[in-house]
């Protein structure tokens, strides 16, 4: 049985109404935000951001929904198609083989694990078989160089093969105690999260490992639904957010990191979401949590929850020396918000913190990508909110861009899901944040498109589209090229 991600449910649906068929796998987990990383990830170390993306249903070699990623390379233009790697089980050196219903690419998180300057890129493919587990799953780390990413990697082993399913189903990389070397999560259906300290060397041995065990579900298809780094008690060390099943159908806790690890017996439970993101938007120094709860609705307690969907919504949790502080909510009918919260828009699916003016207050990008526009069904809007001393700016200064919007490259089209998945960050190395945008285009074969920042806002000039075929994916089947940015 394959994992159905909590906030991807309906996007399997729309993406089978698209095809005419259900599909094998949920829509693919969109990503959680900056993390620990200021900038872009830079895979080949010429101080310019990079962006990863999957399409971990690709068809590789003809092996139906293997999976593979794609590494596109900033320069002073922008990313494009011709500046690339693209990479599956079947390139030389990455360890594993292409193989029917992997999912290559389903998790993605880079840092530079083995400390030589470069960043690296580590991928789940949770639905590997392994030995008689056809759904053990595998975890690869995949090293930067001089000329990017390369095919050379190791494997990460799952240290109980015998008792977990969907390993490396989830990951997140980050500085967790605090020794200036990039660390590793690796989350699987198990409740118990595995740290890895110290870097990884090419022979693929690390420092230590040590777990954590927040109190969520566990189980196919339970454990770990997102994984989130950043600092946000601002110790120097990256803390972690967990997104998970539990009583409560949707639980959410922050988990400080410490010299020796991730702390539980500190940790502290947020407010219900399924994807999240942390920046310091009000440049106090701490990062602050955003969590998008696309289907919104309340308890009577104030807490979101599902099947009452009236827009969606993300809840802002600001950051402080003793961790998560104070609360806000935003949705579309807050202030000058773009939109009007309606049943279905899921507002809150995916987010993305960056300063795209330089200002030093991280900005935030939210993506609704079941918005209707002009009776277009679902095919998707992204909003970008600038921050402020104060926080969020919900009363000017807004932005929104479809594919409608004078400039945007392709048009609005029925099931686009223009915003499936979204990123701030600098790739053309001016130091402002630029914007990313996934989407579902053709019929789920995705796309990718690029908005650069002028330096004071984003801007549709210079703007492009990245399509599957032309980055090196095959678009036999659903691809879904675009669905899922690394952090």
């Amino acid at each position: 049985m394959h994992k159905q991600h909590l906030r991807l449910a309906l996007a399997t649906a729309t993406a089978a109404a698209v095809t005419g068929g259900l599909l094998t796998f949920a829509a693919l987990p969109a990503s959680a935000a900056d993390s620990t990383h200021v900038a872009a990830a830079d895979f080949n170390g010429d101080g310019i951001g990079d962006v990863v993306t999957s399409a971990a249903t690709a068809s590789v070699g003809g092996q139906a929904e293997a999976g593979a990623v794609v590494a596109l390379y900033g320069s002073t233009t922008g990313v494009s198609a011709t500046r690339r790697t693209t990479l599956s089980q079947n390139s030389a050196g990455v360890p594993g083989t292409a193989e029917k219903g992997d999912a290559f690419g389903y998790s993605l998180a880079y840092g530079d694990f083995n400390g030589d300057g470069y960043d690296d890129l580590a991928t789940g493919a949770p639905h590997e078989k392994v030995g008689s587990d056809t759904d053990g799953g595998t975890v690869a780390i995949l090293w930067g160089s001089q000329s990017g990413l390369t095919g050379k990697g190791v494997t990460v082993a799952d240290p109980a093969p015998s008792s977990h399913d969907y390993w490396g189903d989830n990951l997140a990389a980050g500085d967790f105690d605090g020794d200036g070397k990039d660390d590793l999560v690796v989350a699987n259906s198990s409740s118990t999260l595995y740290l890895y300290k110290g870097g990884f060397t090419t022979a693929g041995s690390y420092g230590s490992r040590t777990t954590a065990k927040p109190p969520i579900a566990s189980g196919a298809p339970n454990g770990p639904q997102h994984l989130t780094a950043g600092d946000v008690n601002g110790d120097g060390k990256t803390d972690l957010v967990v997104n998970g099943y539990g009583d409560e159908w949707n639980v959410n806790y922050w988990l400080p990191g410490t010299a020796s690890g991730l702390s539980v017996a500190s940790g502290v439970k947020l407010r219900m979401g399924l994807v999240t993101g942390i920046g310091d938007i009000n440049g106090d120094g701490y990062g602050d949590i955003v969590t998008g709860a696309s289907w919104d609705g309340k308890t009577s307690d104030g807490e979101a929850v599902p099947d009452s969907s009236d827009g969606g919504r993300m809840n802002i949790t600001y950051g402080s020396a003793s961790g998560p502080a104070g609360m806000t909510t935003v949705t579309q009918n807050t202030g000058s918000v773009p939109g009007t919260s309606e049943k279905g828009d899921g507002f809150g699916w995916d987010l993305d913190l960056g300063d795209v003016n330089g200002d030093g207050f991280q900005d935030l990008v939210v993506s609704t990508p079941f918005e209707d526009i002009d009776g277009v069904t679902n095919t998707g809007l992204v909003t970008v909110l600038y921050g402020s001393a104060s926080g969020v700016n919900t009363a000017s200064g807004a932005q929104s861009f479809a594919q409608s919007t004078a400039g945007v490259p392709g048009n609005d089209e029925k099931y686009d899901l223009f915003g499936a998945d979204v990123k701030l960050d600098d790739v053309t190395g001016d130091g402002k944040a630029d914007l990313i945008v996934g989407s579902y285009e053709n019929g789920g074969n995705g796309a990718v498109t690029y908005l650069p920042s002028t330096g004071t806002k984003i801007t549709t000039t210079g703007s492009r589209a990245l399509s599957a075929s032309a980055s090196g994916i095959s678009t036999s089947g659903e691809p879904q090229y675009g669905a899922l940015f690394a952090d």
